[in-house]
């Protein structure tokens, strides 16, 4: 539209366009070097809060969260923005400890006075199989990594009001099955009666949800943070399974649960993720469906 035609009734020649073209010179070129010379203004993504516009009618029930609701849910968030998650996942037949826990929990309440669940057996196998790979017991701080000399399992509690709490269990490695599930059952009663002291929710390297207490087959729990890793425990269930033997394979009846490992992949790689859920499976797959306590 800029250029005057001269040929019949206006219309633009190819002489027309020639001549605006010399006239014009370098002043597209001007025009892109100072876009491109231009300061970029524009803040930061992530200093921009995004947030999604809520309606509220008159039906609807506003409840303001807790202090400890707002506090786990800036943990969670921030957790995300630090760390990149990533998951594994895997199967593990627990058949043996189901049949050795039926066997043994009579006596075993009878002796010691506690009630064993599946927790103990699982958190001491977890234990173990950290010290087997001790770079999930890490923490990182900036550009550096803290390596722990203790092993202090977290474990992620629900309480009554829906929030969660995570009581540690100091030197987890160093002990027994009973001493374990003294402990578990000591942090669980006292984090439901609300009578936890702050030392008992300090001082984790590792942490271990139970998703399986509410039917869960499998999660993908969020990095407690300055922690690398959280471990996701499945609900155990009956299923039918391939069972090999020497004499051919055939199908039975077989109690089997699926864990989730999340790990914060700027320090731990899918090798290790891996190979440690592989060696805590071969642990309990192993159980000793005769052994003491």
């Amino acid at each position: 539209e800029a250029i005057v035609g001269t040929g019949k009734e206006g219309r633009v020649t190819k002489n027309d366009i020639l001549t605006y073209v010399n006239e014009r010179g370098e002043a597209p070129l001007e025009v892109v070097e100072k876009t491109i010379a231009s300061p970029i203004t524009k803040s930061p993504v992530q200093n921009q809060k995004i947030t999604a516009p809520v309606s509220v009618n008159g039906e609807d029930e506003i409840i303001e969260m807790t202090r400890m609701g707002k506090l786990v849910a800036q943990h969670m968030v921030s957790s995300v923005q630090t760390s990149a998650h990533v998951q594994s996942f895997i199967e593990i037949d627990v058949t043996n400890i189901v049949k050795w826990r039926e066997n043994v929990k009579d006596e075993f309440f009878k002796r010691e006075g506690e009630k064993i669940t599946y927790t103990p057996i699982l958190m001491q196998a977890v234990a173990s199989t950290i010290k087997k790979f001790p770079m999930v017991n890490i923490a990182v701080d900036g550009n550096t990594i803290i390596k722990k000399k203790n092993i202090n399992l977290g474990m992620a509690a629900a309480l009554a009001d829906g929030n969660l709490i995570v009581p540690v269990i100091k030197n987890a490695d160093m002990l027994s099955l009973v001493g374990m599930t003294k402990t578990i059952n000591d942090l669980a009663s006292r984090a439901r009666t609300g009578q936890l002291k702050a030392d008992d929710v300090q001082g984790g390297t590792y942490t271990v949800t139970n998703v399986g207490s509410f039917g869960s087959v499998m999660g993908t729990p969020i990095i407690n943070q300055p922690q690398v890793a959280i471990l996701a425990l499945g609900a155990i269930r009956k299923v039918p399974a391939v069972i090999e033997t020497s004499e051919g394979d055939f199908i039975g009846i077989r109690h089997k649960m699926f864990v989730s490992h999340s790990y914060d992949h700027r320090v731990v790689n899918g090798a290790l993720g891996g190979m440690f859920i592989k060696t805590l499976k071969e642990t309990l797959e192993a159980w000793n469906v005769n052994a003491e306590f």
